[in-house]
């Protein structure tokens, strides 16, 4: 069975401010906003060329917990080239750390920001990715190791 991970709910306290940041800032697509049902709004973004999405929910209660804003860290996209993505995304003003590569191997190059609320990200490069999809890198990978 294929299993996708296509959206992640993010936990903000304010919707229009965190779209704001994600689109501008970050340069992430809006694909939706709008009421889902009656008091239920969500704002649907994606990363360009990613398969996986983030969702900013205004009123909905989610059965498993409802999470905090500020609580989510880790998350991570993939760049092909951080000196690139660097200066793209502070030429939009997104506060991000200098890029550092923790050895020369491909995927060891790190940079950092957090959203408004302080949900925390990471930016890895993949130098790989300009040839190739991480699914496929990944999948290369897996079979090497087996």
């Amino acid at each position: 069975m294929d299993m996708t991970l296509e959206v992640i709910l993010l936990p903000v306290s304010d919707v229009d401010r965190a779209k704001e940041f994600y689109r501008d800032k970050v340069g992430f697509h809006v694909d939706l906003d709008g009421d889902v049902m009656e008091g239920v709004r969500i704002v649907q973004l994606t990363p360009p060329g990613s398969g996986c999405s983030i969702a900013l929910v205004d009123g909905l209660q989610i059965p498993t917990g409802t999470p905090r804003p500020g609580t989510y860290h880790g998350m991570q996209l993939c760049v092909a080239d951080a000196k690139a993505a660097y200066e793209e995304l502070t030429a939009r003003g997104l506060e991000v750390s200098e890029p550092q590569a923790f050895s020369p191997q491909d995927g060891a190059t790190f940079m950092y920001f957090k959203d408004p609320d302080g949900n925390g990200w990471a930016i890895q490069e993949y130098r790989q990715r300009a040839t190739k999809p991480l699914h496929r890198l990944l999948t290369e990978l897996a079979a090497e190791r087996q």
